[in-house]
């Protein structure tokens, strides 16, 4: 790894998958930080886990080159192993085994050694709030707390870069908070945070995100910054029946249109004739409008509007 890079917890340069005629992951490059918490976004099938599996040195690369906590992917696997803690979408916790036998099978895997391990574990359950519940099995914990002892083995061996493929999908409102309040406390002890989500609210909390597309990153950079991909005026429509007035606009030409519960996003070129042409069609369509404002894009917005094929 070269001087200007020394300080990457992950670098990849032109990293590419390929299964058979298909690329999961194409050209890829990218930098993260230590201490840096990133996010990989995109829709289904754009190569996040894909992504996640050759950092992790579970897949081998096509092409390119990747380091991850300064081993090589392709060159030493084994060593990047050791170095990460790596959660997949399904965790391999074992449903018969208590919290606390659970993270002992993890950390005889990592080799942590035992004189390390009462004070590991007593601050991890801490930690996590599953110290109440060191006993139960892991197959009678809720979904929220499987996935913070998911965590906790993944980070009973103290490693300093964190590979997470989805940590939260499926789990409820509540323990997505406390799983982000663990996160953020990794964060000050300058773990790096690498993350696929897709809660694009999620992503706004990341430091960068990269948004891939059909294995490709179309966009690298701050959320502010890639919520800058949006070209245009985004228009704010609230009216009684969103779900008919979405088509009565699609239909009327604009082409933007995305449903946010009672509201829908309408991406106009400006914002004057915009809010007229809302109006119009609206209007001619029969169907009341309570409000049309402008408003600031979200990432839900880039992915419908600025990714080829709308995000699709």
């Amino acid at each position: 790894m070269d001087a200007s890079n020394e300080h990457a917890a992950i670098r990849t340069e032109n990293l590419t998958k390929t299964f058979g005629a298909s690329r999961a992951v194409d050209g890829l490059t990218l930098s993260v930080s230590e201490g840096e918490i990133f996010g990989l976004v995109g829709p289904d099938g754009a190569g996040k886990t894909t992504t996640m599996r050759v950092l992790a040195g579970i897949l081998e690369p096509s092409s390119g080159a990747a380091w991850v906590a300064g081993a090589d992917v392709a060159r030493d696997p084994e060593a990047v192993k050791g170095r990460i803690g790596y959660m997949s979408q399904r965790f391999g916790l074992y449903a018969d085994l208590s919290v606390m036998e659970n993270i002992s099978f993890y950390a005889d895997l990592y080799g942590v050694p035992t004189a390390d391990f009462g004070r590991r574990l007593g601050r991890l359950l801490a930690f996590s709030g599953l110290e109440p519940f060191k006993r139960r099995r892991a197959g009678n914990l809720s979904g929220g707390m499987k996935q913070k002892l998911g965590l906790c083995c993944a980070l009973i061996h103290t490693p300093r870069v964190l590979l997470l493929d989805e940590p939260t999908n499926g789990v409820d409102p509540v323990s997505r908070r406390d799983f982000w309040r663990i996160l953020y406390q990794l964060l000050m002890e300058r773990v790096t945070i690498f993350l696929s989500t897709s809660y694009l609210d999620e992503a706004e909390r990341c430091v960068r995100v990269g948004l891939m597309h059909r294995g490709r990153l179309v966009a690298c950079d701050t959320p502010a910054h890639v919520r800058r991909l949006v070209k245009g005026v985004l228009l704010e429509v609230r009216c009684p029946e969103p779900r008919k007035a979405a088509p009565a606009l699609r239909a009327a030409g604009l082409a933007h249109v995305t449903p946010f519960g009672d509201r829908l996003h309408v991406l106009v070129p400006g914002e004057d004739e915009g809010r007229r042409a809302v109006s119009s069609a609206l209007s001619a369509a029969g169907l009341a409008c309570d409000s049309v404002i402008s408003v600031a894009p979200t990432l839900e917005d880039v992915f419908t509007s600025a990714l080829p094929g709308g995000g699709a």
